[in-house]
């Protein structure tokens, strides 16, 4: 199931609105058949590694990250493959979270006579995280990632922020924008730092445009420039204003490749909730939210974030001025604050980031 879990994981990114699951089949005590989930209408995780199993997956055993599919979508059903290639026993770590589904693949395939296990992991839940909300919700699963000093500082009190953090705590973000499937940031990042805000390689190099996450800008007055380093990368930029656009703004951004969207809503802000409505219908199941400080403020001030990812860098950068990554109205009381639970804290060079849950019960 651990090797089901990192082919999985390897083709988060690129299977939306499905989720990104991993198959293992082995054969007296041999791998005889690996997968994971191709692009959206084409092989699910188990017909992957069956095609590599061949003849020798009959009376072989199934280690699957989520239950087999029972439905017809734009494939046929898993459960109908699983019982005529011959396999003999199911092994699943997640239960299919589509209720109009759930447990219909091991049902079937009991009936079928396989023997059928669902044995819990939390590497799996995660890999299947941002897929159980959006199946339910409609909703985009979303990521606020932020980097910070030690004292909780962004940057220095002139703006300078490169960089709080080294290497490899850089190459993670990168990995992780490459597993969402869409980066949002404000329109005050735009014009103070004109970034690609693209997945890129060890090199450097941005990825090919079916790895890139759609760009998402929190713009309300449509004040991108039309000449912005992002509009020229591989990739779509989506600009979300809060009303009209002059015809003529509009003709200049569309012209550069973004679609602009309008969604008021109060204070001449954007409609943080609608957003979100508009892209989970648009099948964006995870995005990932990286700034600058208002946009992160506002977000967790609306409780629209699913997962905190905070990279800390070690040094104190110190200033009354100097900015936090975290803004918005924030808290009146210590009993209002948003805590998180399930954290986890990893060392990446000398940086480290700490994972967590905000806790939808408040303090």
């Amino acid at each position: 199931m651990a090797r089901a879990v990192v082919l999985g994981s390897s083709a988060l990114g690129s299977t939306s609105p499905n989720p990104s699951v991993g198959a293992v089949i082995v054969r007296d005590d041999r791998v005889i058949g690996e997968g994971y989930t191709s692009p959206a209408g084409q092989n699910h995780a188990e017909i992957n590694a069956l095609r590599q199993a061949g003849n020798d997956a009959r009376d072989a055993t199934l280690y699957v990250t989520l239950e087999p599919c029972c439905h017809y979508g734009r494939t046929p059903p898993c459960t109908d493959a699983i019982i005529a290639a011959g396999i003999s026993h199911v092994v699943f770590a997640v239960t299919d979270p589509n209720p109009r589904v759930s447990g219909g693949g091991a049902a079937a395939l009991r009936a079928a006579g396989l023997t059928v296990e669902c044995r819990p992991s939390p590497e799996a839940d995660q890999l299947h995280e941002a897929f159980a909300k959006h199946i339910v919700t409609g909703l985009p699963f979303v990521v606020a990632k932020f980097a910070m000093s030690l004292d909780g500082k962004i940057a220095t009190r002139t703006g300078d922020s490169m960089w709080i953090t080294g290497p490899m705590a850089r190459a993670r973000v990168q990995q992780m924008r490459k597993e969402l499937d869409g980066i949002m940031v404000g329109i005050g990042t735009v014009l103070a730092d004109n970034p690609q805000l693209t997945a890129r390689d060890i090199s450097g190099d941005a990825l090919p445009e079916n790895l890139q996450p759609v760009r998402i800008v929190l713009d309300s007055s449509a004040r991108t420039p039309a000449t912005s380093r992002m509009l020229q990368q591989p990739g779509r930029t989506i600009i979300a204003t809060a009303g009209s656009v002059e015809p003529a703004r509009r003709s200049d951004l569309e012209a550069a490749g973004a679609l602009v969207v309008s969604l008021p809503g109060a204070d001449g802000r954007v409609d943080l909730a609608g957003l979100l409505s508009y892209l989970g219908e648009s099948g964006m199941v995870s995005l990932l939210v990286e700034g600058g400080g208002g946009v992160l403020g506002a977000m967790l001030d609306a409780r629209l974030v699913d997962k905190v990812q905070a990279f800390i860098g070690p040094m104190l950068i110190g200033g009354v001025d100097a900015r936090s990554p975290v803004e918005g109205v924030g808290a009146r009381m210590m009993s209002d604050v948003l805590r998180l639970k399930r954290t986890n804290l990893e060392q990446i060079g000398p940086d480290w980031l700490i994972t967590g849950y905000p806790d939808s019960n408040g303090a």
